[in-house]
C-alpha cells in the first residue's frame, strides 16, 4: 500500500439480516477525516438495497469491486450464520482480496463468512459467545478462542460480539497509525482504547447448558451445596456409579471434568453475589467454597480473563 493515499476500508452488508452496529462501527471508526487517513467504501453482494437485520436496510453504492479496491474489508455480523454460507461469488471475492494482500475483519457472526473461504482453518478465531459452539460445529478445523474480545491472526482478525468490533478497529488502527491515533480515535468515540478481560465476563454464566441429562439430579444436588468441599467420591456417591464412570459420563454431558464444572459453577455465584451484594472478596471467596480472596481471584482470572474487582465495576450500577 502506497503512503501517498489513505488506507482502503470496505465494508461488506451480507444480505442476511446484517447487524447495524457492526455495520456502523467500522464505518464510523473509519470515516475519512483529517486524522484518520482513510477511505470508507460500504458494498454489498451488489449495488442497491440491501436487506438488514432489526428493521433496517442499507442502500450500498458498490458491489464485490469494492473488495478489489480495499486494503481492509470488514464483513459484519449477520443473523442465522450457522443456517448457510453466503453466496459462493461473495466467498470468491473474499478469497481473491485475501490472496491479493488485502487484511479480512471479521465482526461478530462475520466470522462464519470469512471460516467458509477456509481461511481461518488451523487460525485462531472467536466470535459471539452465542454461537462459538456453532462455529466448531460448522467449520471444525478453526482453533476457536470463545475467551477474547478480538483475535488478530494477521491477514484475517476476528472478533466477539458488537461491542468488540470497537476494541477490534482501535487495535487495527493502533498497528497502523499508532497508539496517539488509537487513544484519540477511542475519546471521539467515548470508548476505553483498551478493555480489561475478554468476552468471557459477558457470558450468562460459565457453566455450559448439559449436552445430555444424565445425572442432572447431582448437578442441581452440587449447585445447592458450593460452599462445602464437594469431591469427584461425593458426586459419584451421589449418582450411585464409580467415580471412574461418573467422570466419563459427566464428560460427555457438559464438556467438563466434574471438578472444572463445580469451579465455574462457584465462580458463577461469585459473579451473583460481587453483582448484588456488597460483601467483599474474601466473604465471598468463603461463600462459594473457594477459600479465600487469592484463590477467587486466581480462578476468576483463569476462567473469565479478569479481576473480581474489575468485573464489580464493570457490572455493578451505582443506585
Amino acid at each position: 500500500m502506497s503512503r501517498s493515499r489513505p488506507h482502503r476500508v470496505a465494508v461488506l452488508v451480507l444480505e442476511a439480516g446484517a447487524k447495524p452496529l457492526d455495520v456502523g462501527i467500522p464505518a464510523q471508526v473509519f470515516s475519512t477525516r483529517a486524522s484518520m487517513p482513510y477511505e470508507v467504501r460500504v458494498c454489498g453482494a451488489a449495488p442497491g438495497l440491501v436487506t438488514g437485520g432489526d428493521g433496517l436496510s442499507y442502500h450500498v453504492t458498490h458491489g464485490l469491486e469494492a473488495l478489489e479496491w480495499a486494503d481492509i474489508v470488514f464483513v459484519p455480523g449477520y443473523r442465522f450464520p450457522d443456517r448457510e454460507d453466503p453466496p459462493r461469488a461473495v466467498v470468491e471475492a473474499l478469497t481473491a482480496a485475501h490472496a491479493r494482500g488485502a487484511r479480512l475483519a471479521a465482526i461478530s457472526t462475520g466470522a462464519f463468512a470469512l471460516a467458509a473461504t477456509g481461511l481461518l482453518d488451523g487460525r485462531r478465531a472467536t466470535t459471539h459467545w452465542h454461537y462459538t459452539r456453532a462455529l466448531k460445529a460448522k467449520h471444525p478445523l478453526v482453533r476457536i478462542d470463545e475467551n477474547v474480545l478480538f483475535v488478530d491472526e494477521g491477514s484475517v482478525l476476528t472478533s466477539a460480539g458488537a461491542a468488540s468490533g470497537i476494541d477490534l478497529c482501535l487495535h487495527i488502527l493502533r498497528g497502523d497509525l499508532g497508539v496517539a491515533a488509537a487513544n484519540h480515535a477511542a475519546r471521539r468515540l467515548v470508548a476505553a482504547p483498551y478493555r480489561s478481560g475478554g468476552q468471557a465476563q459477558y457470558l450468562p454464566r460459565s457453566v455450559p447448558e448439559p449436552l445430555g441429562e444424565r445425572f442432572a439430579a447431582t448437578r442441581e444436588w452440587a449447585l445447592q451445596r458450593l460452599g462445602e468441599p464437594l469431591t469427584l467420591e461425593a458426586l459419584a456417591q451421589h449418582a450411585a456409579v464409580s467415580p471412574r464412570t461418573f467422570s466419563r459420563r459427566f464428560a460427555e454431558d457438559t464438556g467438563y471434568t466434574p471438578m472444572q464444572w463445580i469451579m465455574r459453577a462457584r465462580v458463577d455465584v461469585a459473579r451473583e453475589l460481587l453483582e448484588r451484594s456488597g460483601r467483599s472478596v474474601e466473604q465471598i471467596a468463603a461463600d462459594v467454597g473457594l477459600g479465600t480472596g487469592a484463590n477467587l481471584r486466581l480462578h476468576f482470572q483463569r476462567i473469565l480473563g479478569t479481576t473480581p474487582t474489575e468485573y464489580r465495576r464493570t457490572f455493578t450500577r451505582g443506585e
